[in-house]
């Protein structure tokens, strides 16, 4: 490593902005901000230390972990470990990033090999790894949906299949230029509210979800975790209760974001069919996230997706006008959600794979289950 030793140990993360370990956390988070803007061009999908932060505030429900490297002091790199609450759950999701200038050298290597040994050694045998891949020549990688490809010289894939991943999906990133013509979302909004029919009417709040709703969304939120195509990955149920839904939302609130929901009652069962979020950042210069968006199977066919995404695309135009943008992420055989962003100006911005691993001793323990008698 030149003449510097490289040292890797995990981050104590702060109770709160400006805490103990706040510097830390937030070269942490300028890493990851540099690798995004590195892979995507764009500094669109940066967030704030301030933004991140809740997300690793309650491990009760949220179990994450972070760990950094370092040269000479500075942190280069960075490596996230993310499981269930459920101690028998065999899943792991690791995020590796090192900024571009230190690549090559070993170190997300030496961050893999923190994140499998712990995984191995809390028997998480399934492990996922998301991965943006630019754009780069020559033969394609493609996973077994058939959707989407990666190119198989990029320095990500090639040390994914050295460190024995599967290419199991493709996502895109897609953006919408702001502001949308308000007359086009108008008329777009009453012919999506025709479709649907007097069955449904749409609902909108920001921030914490209403007292009447939570058993629903809650519920909305489980099915998210299985209603989603997952292709090989297959990921498992995240279970919600109304608890955890009240835990995460409340440290969500205490940032400088705000959310923004969509969803949609069906009026003869009075529960809810679908929802979507728009997670607004507080500074405008910033692009907006379209969250999770989900129709639950038996309410599909009504074009409620779309329904409900032009609703809070209104909201948005009317609580937070100045942002410049709006980017989402979604599987490239997804063709619903992708057919009603496309109809809503979302173009391509960019591709990341999902790649997963399952580690040899499950392999063993399978094949050892399916050949006996």
């Amino acid at each position: 490593m030149e003449s510097h030793s490289l040292g890797i140990d995990e981050l104590s993360v702060p109770a709160a902005p400006g805490a103990t370990g706040w510097p830390e956390f937030v070269a942490a988070v300028d890493v990851r901000n540099r690798v995004e803007a590195h892979a995507y061009g764009t500094g669109e999908l940066a967030q704030s230390a301030e933004e991140l932060l809740p997300g690793y505030l309650t491990p009760e429900h949220s179990p994450r972990r972070m760990f950094v490297a370092r040269v000479a002091g500075a942190i280069v790199g960075r490596a996230a470990y993310e499981t269930q609450a459920d101690p028998s759950s065999e899943f792991a999701w690791f995020t590796v990033e090192v900024l571009p200038e230190w690549r090559g050298r070993g170190i997300g290597s030496a961050l893999l090999d923190v994140l499998e040994t712990l995984a191995a050694a809390e028997h998480r045998s399934s492990r996922v790894i998301y991965a943006v891949s630019p754009p780069g020549p020559g033969e394609r990688l493609v996973p077994p949906t058939g959707f989407g490809s990666v190119p198989r010289a990029n320095p990500e894939v090639r040390f994914l299949l050295h460190r024995g991943y599967r290419l199991e999906q493709v996502e895109r990133g897609s953006r919408l230029q702001l502001p949308v013509d308000p007359a086009v979302l108008a008329r777009q909004l009453r012919e999506a509210a025709a479709r649907a029919g007097e069955d449904y009417a749409l609902l909108s709040w920001t921030g914490r979800t209403p007292e009447r709703w939570l058993e629903d969304m809650a519920l909305l939120y489980t099915r998210m975790s299985t209603d989603a195509p997952t292709a090989g990955l297959e990921e498992p149920e995240d279970v919600w209760s109304v608890e955890r839904l009240r835990s995460e939302q409340d440290a969500y609130a205490a940032g400088p974001g705000r959310t923004l929901v969509t969803a949609v009652l069906h009026r003869p069962s009075g529960r809810l069919a679908g929802f979507t979020e728009l997670s607004v950042p507080g500074d405008t210069s910033r692009a907006v996230t379209q969250e999770d968006t989900l129709v639950l199977r038996e309410h599909r066919g009504h074009r409620l997706g779309m329904l409900m995404k032009l609703a809070n695309l209104q909201s948005l135009a009317r609580e937070h006008p100045r942002h410049p943008a709006v980017t989402t992420f979604n599987a490239e055989e997804n063709r619903y959600m992708l057919d009603v962003n496309e109809a809503l100006g979302f173009v391509p911005m960019g591709y990341e794979g999902a790649w997963r691993k399952v580690s040899a001793a499950a392999d063993s323990a399978g094949s050892s289950a399916t050949s006996g008698s």
